[in-house]
C-alpha cells in the first residue's frame, strides 16, 4: 500500500511539472525586434488612433478569460484609441470590458440571436471614446444572404456579423465610420463571401464619409478576402508614414508566427495615414490573448484639427 502511494505521488509530481506553465511561459517576446506602444500622450495632433483587437473567446495558454479580462482591459487603455474594434467578445468579455473601460461607450449585439450583448453569444462590439465623439449611428449585419437576421454565411462554420458606427468628434464635428468584422475560421467560401457582403454595405452606406474596417479576416494577403477588401480600401500598414509591423495571431508560439497576418486595420483611400502597430508587449509578462492587438493613427481627410492647429501657430 505504502508502495503505491509513492508511485502515485510520483505520477502526480510529474503531471504537475508538465502542466504548470513555466515562468516564462507568457513572457513579452520581442525576439530581435522591438515594437514600442506609442503612448496616448504622445498622439499627434490631429490624429485618431484606431485600434483592432482579437481578444481571444476561451484560454489562452491555459489561462482562462476570467484571468485575462483585467490584463486585456489594460493593454486596449495603454494604447488608448479613440475607437477599438474587438473581435471574439463573450458576454463574459462584455461584461468585463462594460465595467473596466470606463471611458467608453459601445456599440454591438449577440451574434447568434441579435440579442443583449452582456448576457448572449460572441459579439463584435466597437467601443469609442464618449467624451471626444457623439453616436451618430450605428447597426449590425449578418454575413450572409438574409443580412437583417441571425443568420449563416454560404459554407460558414458560424454566424457572421459585422457592426459599424458612425462617429462625430464633439470638439471639430469630424465624422468618421468605424467597420468592425470577424470572418469565419473555417471556410474560404464564408469568408469571401463576407468580404463580398461588408465591401457592398461599406460602398452602398458610407461612400461620402472616411471609413476605418478593423477586423480578424481569418485570412492572409495572399488569400482572395483580402483582395476583394482591398479593392476599394488600403491597407494601413502599407500606406503608413511610419510602420512597425509583425505577425498578428501568435499562438503563444510568436518566434514561429513572424509573418502570420490574418488581423487588419483597412481605411479608406482619402485616409492618411500617419503610424501603424502591432502592439507585441503583453500585460504583467503574459500573453493577453492568442493575437497581437495592432493600432494606427490617421488624418481624416479635411481634417478640421489640423486647420485649427495652422490657424494658431500663424
Amino acid at each position: 500500500m505504502i508502495l503505491l502511494k509513492r508511485l502515485v505521488i510520483l505520477v502526480m509530481a510529474l503531471i504537475s511539472l508538465f502542466l504548470t506553465p513555466k515562468a516564462d511561459q507568457y513572457a513579452d517576446w520581442y525576439g530581435e525586434h522591438e515594437f514600442p506602444i506609442i503612448a496616448a500622450e504622445n498622439q499627434k495632433p490631429g490624429t485618431v488612433r484606431v485600434m483592432s483587437y482579437n481578444i481571444r473567446c476561451w484560454d489562452v495558454n491555459g489561462e482562462p478569460v476570467a484571468q485575462r479580462t483585467d490584463p486585456g482591459a489594460r493593454q486596449i487603455l495603454e494604447v488608448m484609441p479613440d475607437s477599438v474594434g474587438i473581435q471574439e467578445a463573450t458576454a463574459e468579455w462584455m461584461r468585463c470590458l462594460d465595467e473596466k473601460l470606463t471611458l467608453y461607450a459601445w456599440v454591438g449585439v449577440d451574434r447568434d440571436y441579435g440579442g443583449d450583448a452582456l448576457s448572449g453569444g460572441e459579439v463584435n462590439p466597437i467601443f469609442y471614446l464618449k467624451s471626444r465623439y457623439k453616436l451618430l449611428d450605428s447597426g449590425t449585419f449578418w454575413l450572409s444572404d438574409t443580412p437583417d437576421v441571425p443568420s449563416f454565411g454560404p459554407g460558414a462554420a458560424c454566424r457572421r456579423v459585422c457592426t459599424w458606427a458612425k462617429l462625430q468628434n464633439r470638439l471639430t464635428g469630424e465624422i468618421y465610420v468605424h467597420v468592425n468584422s470577424h470572418f469565419d475560421h473555417v471556410s474560404e467560401e464564408a469568408r469571401v463571401a463576407g468580404a463580398e457582403i461588408v465591401s457592398a454595405y461599406i460602398a452602398e452606406h458610407f461612400a461620402d464619409v472616411p471609413v476605418v474596417f478593423t477586423a480578424d479576416m481569418n485570412a492572409r494577403a495572399k488569400e482572395p478576402a483580402y483582395a476583394t477588401m482591398t479593392a476599394n480600401l488600403v491597407d494601413a500598414a502599407l500606406v503608413a508614414d511610419d510602420a512597425v509591423t509583425y505577425g498578428t495571431f501568435h499562438g503563444c508560439e510568436p518566434e514561429t508566427h513572424a509573418d502570420y497576418t490574418i488581423d487588419y486595420i483597412l481605411c479608406s483611400p482619402d485616409v492618411h495615414v500617419k503610424s501603424f502597430r502591432v502592439v507585441t508587449k503583453g500585460v504583467d509578462g503574459r500573453f493577453t490573448s492568442d493575437h497581437f492587438p495592432l493600432y494606427a493613427d490617421v488624418v481624416l481627410p479635411n481634417c478640421l484639427t489640423e486647420k485649427i492647429d495652422s490657424i494658431c501657430q500663424k
